[in-house]
């Protein structure tokens, strides 16, 4: 057995935000010796780790150079040097998840057509290289509106993507590669963390809900257990699966998907890495997504994904018109309801809807959760001082 603790191993992640951050818990904990490679200096994941490099996660050099001093390779966040990822491994670097896992995932077209391929079920698209010939098609009535704009490369909460609902829309689009997806008519958003190690372990989480912000199209409340059927919670969670089971990632893999209204379950899209839809698992959990994906990467035993409570996590973004020196407002008086834990990411800059910390409600009622997290909504404002 390797030893990871208390020793020289070192774990090098890419990408120094808040779920660096908030990784780098679990690797103190165990006495994990990490390296953090983030382009600003005023990164999160800077006060937690052993060893901080400032640097570009897109250029070549950077990230293999930082990948040789380590031993082993994981990241928080897609954007980064896959070719340097992959003459890591073919030098016999060990990266999780691995280069062709990423490959497949970073573009939102390449992930669609895998879906495809995979039989794994989603909505019905169309692949575009351009603005161009997205707008012929539609002139063409080879595409009908409305339909939802996503840009293959490069989008994150709630960037990339548009529904378009008139051809004056395609104005603002960027002319970039993109696929335009069937709008889908569903009555819920749900998500499942799968977690699989290389020795091929396999767990899954509960099934979450997820409810967004109507103009910001971000998460506004993750809610688990979600309020679906048994039914519909095997179906979805055996999906999960079977998306790890094709990807054949290391790590958690965060798959989101809609239940249409015949409660048919629908892959959206996935993340490899722990997510915004996990860290209700910090409270809620027997083992938290971070921990988990640490086990993961290791290839040490996973832990119990089942959850000891009911809890709602309540995203905390800049409020609009506020920009600066954060500021959070009344944050003593959320922290006066039952079960509330707010966690803050440390980012020094507030602007609006930048993503600024999160708040968990714990409660063996999932409704009285709810009550207190749109109260904890309320309350509190990411606001600059």
């Amino acid at each position: 057995m390797q030893h990871f603790f208390s020793s020289d191993f070192t774990l090098g992640i890419l990408g120094g935000g808040q779920l660096g951050k908030m990784l780098l818990y679990e690797t103190r904990k165990y006495d994990i010796k990490t390296y953090v490679l983030d382009p600003s200096n005023e990164a999160p994941s800077k006060i937690a780790c052993n060893h901080f490099v400032q640097g570009d996660l897109l250029d070549f050099d950077t990230v293999y150079n930082f990948g040789k001093k380590v031993d082993l390779l994981t990241f928080e966040i897609e954007a980064v040097n896959v070719q340097a990822l992959e003459k890591l491994e073919a030098e016999g670097k060990k990266v999780f998840p691995s280069a062709s896992t990423l490959k497949k995932i970073q573009n939102k077209g390449k992930q669609k057509l895998f879906y495809q391929e995979k039989g794994i079920p989603t909505a019905d698209f169309t692949y575009f290289e351009s603005k161009e010939a997205l707008t012929t098609a539609l002139l063409n009535h080879k595409i009908e509106l409305p339909f939802v704009w996503k840009c293959t490369e490069g989008g994150y909460d709630g960037n990339g993507v548009s529904i378009i609902k008139s051809t004056n829309d395609l104005d603002k689009l960027p002319n970039a590669e993109c696929i335009a997806e069937k709008l889908i008519d569903f009555k819920n958003e749900l998500g499942v963390i799968v977690v699989r190690n290389p020795s091929g372990e396999v767990k899954t989480y509960p099934v979450v809900e997820m409810e967004f912000h109507p103009e910001a199209n971000q998460v506004e409340y993750v809610i688990c257990p979600a309020r679906i059927s048994d039914t519909v919670t095997h179906k979805a969670r055996a999906i999960a699966q079977k998306v790890s089971e094709s990807f054949k990632h290391v790590g958690i893999l965060a798959v989101e998907m809609f239940q249409t209204k015949d409660d048919e379950i629908l892959v959206n899209e996935v993340a490899p890495r722990t997510h915004n839809s996990g860290h209700f698992t910090i409270e809620a959990s027997y083992t938290n997504q971070f921990e988990q994906h640490l086990r993961s990467v290791l290839d040490l035993p996973l832990g119990n994904t089942d959850s000891k409570v009911a809890g709602v996590m309540v995203n905390l973004v800049g409020e609009e018109g506020h920009h600066g020196n954060v500021c959070y407002q009344n944050i003593e008086d959320i922290m006066s309801l039952p079960g509330v834990t707010p966690h803050i990411y440390g980012k020094k800059e507030t602007r609006p809807f930048r993503k600024m910390g999160h708040v968990t409600i714990v409660n063996p009622d999932i409704s009285e959760a709810r009550k207190i997290a749109e109260k904890v909504k309320q309350t509190i404002k990411v606001i600059s001082s």
